[in-house]
């Protein structure tokens, strides 16, 4: 009777265990427990050391090649950073005595840029510099006004032609006297540049000024046109 009694109570002692055992491995869409016994709570563990993991470095970003014009072009449009993005350029030749071509003097021409067909190098060529001018009027309303105000070295250009557009970068703004001969604004060699001028410092008299402000920009992508049109 006794060893009855002992595999009993051995065998009670397993089902019980067998039944706490089964309650921390119930699924969670199980039928809640009629008497409230629900999953045991998780044993704590102690944290583990904490060991930052290197986080992968975003892909570079691809270069993308701000110029388009596959050749060298006579411009018909050109952008100044923070000015205005559609300024329409006039091809000019010089006069008789070899000055520079400028802008009507009217409502239009003040808003205008003139491109130097004297010179023979236009913007895309492999060397010299591609001439501009604007005009700058005592009330202040023209263009050449306005680049004085605001284009300032670091700032983009863009000229724009039927092939496509070519970028620039300003990469220095210089102001000299009036009587100037202008050598470096009118090279024909060395590192290919668009060059921008236009009448500043005091005001002498109806088209006189006693200085004149050039910028100088280089091309932003290295590889440019190779062929003329």
């Amino acid at each position: 009777m006794k060893r009855r009694r002992a595999l009993l109570a051995a065998g009670l002692s397993t089902v019980l265990f067998a039944g706490v055992v089964a309650v921390p491995i119930a699924r969670a869409d199980d039928t809640p427990d009629p008497i409230g016994i629900g999953p045991l709570p998780p044993i704590p563990l102690p944290p583990l050391p904490f060991f930052p993991q290197p986080q992968p470095e975003p892909p570079p970003k691809p270069e993308r090649g701000c110029s388009t014009a596959d050749r060298p072009f006579v411009p018909r449009m050109i952008s100044l950073e923070g000015i205005d993005d559609r300024i329409p350029v006039v091809a000019l030749p010089r006069d008789s005595d070899g000055n520079l071509g400028v802008p009507p003097i009217d409502h239009a021409g003040k808003s205008e840029m003139a491109f130097d067909l004297g010179s023979g190098i236009k913007p895309g060529d492999p060397q010299g510099n591609s001439l501009f001018n604007a005009h700058t009027w005592p009330d202040g309303s023209a263009l050449g006004n306005r680049m004085l105000a605001d284009l300032q070295e670091g700032d983009q250009i863009v000229v724009r032609g039927k092939p496509g557009y070519l970028c620039y970068r300003v990469t220095e703004r210089v102001e000299v006297p009036a009587d100037d001969p202008g050598k470096r604004y009118y090279a024909t060699t060395g590192k290919p540049q668009i060059a921008l001028v236009v009448c500043s410092g005091r005001r002498l008299g109806p088209g006189r000024w006693a200085m004149r402000t050039i910028w100088f920009a280089s091309p932003v992508d290295r590889s440019l046109p190779r062929d003329g049109d």
